[in-house]
């Protein structure tokens, strides 16, 4: 498999693992600080490296135009806060001794003027708005069927409702982007798409 289509793959994948260690761990009723905790964050983190040509590879198929770079860009924007908020849950993670110090450290970092905002609130949702209308882009090439658009909608809303969906979230968001793996693998090269009117 290439290695586009490996990060088309790999990104969802992580948000399952993300999930599923994350019901391990709830599963004593003792989650964060420790293993748990780092290990699901971990998998989430990576999740989120993986979209990153993830994103770029869907793009590519794509006509080029200021639609597709700005979509693109604010994507990676939301991609890059949602890193950040990972990280500084790892990072509260390993300088916490209890659930109690955990929870003070991610408070303090949210009262910093502008956090709450950039990396969690806010920002953070460009990332998955921005899937969503790449997806509705390829959609529109029929380059993924119709039903990737609420197939992924449905990936990213359920999570939101309660974080206990996130493997069923990921799983979804696999199934949507499935059907755009085979012109994503050796043999199925192509040349960029461009549009006559930009």
């Amino acid at each position: 498999m290439k290695h586009a289509a490996l990060s088309v793959v790999a990104g969802p994948v992580g948000i399952v693992a993300y999930g599923l260690i994350r019901l391990w761990g709830r599963s004593d009723d003792v989650y964060g600080p420790g293993l748990d905790w780092q290990a699901a964050h971990l998998a989430g983190l990576a999740g989120m490296v993986f979209f990153v040509p993830a994103v770029l590879a869907l793009s590519r198929l794509l006509p080029r135009g200021r639609w597709r770079t700005g979509v693109v860009g604010l994507t990676l924007v939301g991609l890059g806060a949602t890193m950040v908020q990972f990280g500084a849950d790892i990072v509260e993670g390993l300088l916490a001794a209890d659930r109690a110090e955990m929870s003070a450290l991610g408070r303090d970092f949210k009262d910093i003027p502008g956090v709450e905002i950039a990396f969690y609130d806010v920002v953070p949702q460009l990332f998955f708005l921005g899937l969503l209308v790449l997806t509705g882009m390829l959609a529109a090439q029929r380059l993924v069927p119709w039903w990737s658009v609420p197939l992924l909608l449905a990936g990213i809303v359920l999570p939101v409702v309660t974080l206990d969906l996130l493997p069923v979230g990921g799983l979804l968001m696999l199934a949507a982007f499935a059907p755009v793996l085979p012109t994503l693998r050796p043999g199925a090269a192509h040349e960029e798409p461009s549009m006559a009117v930009r």
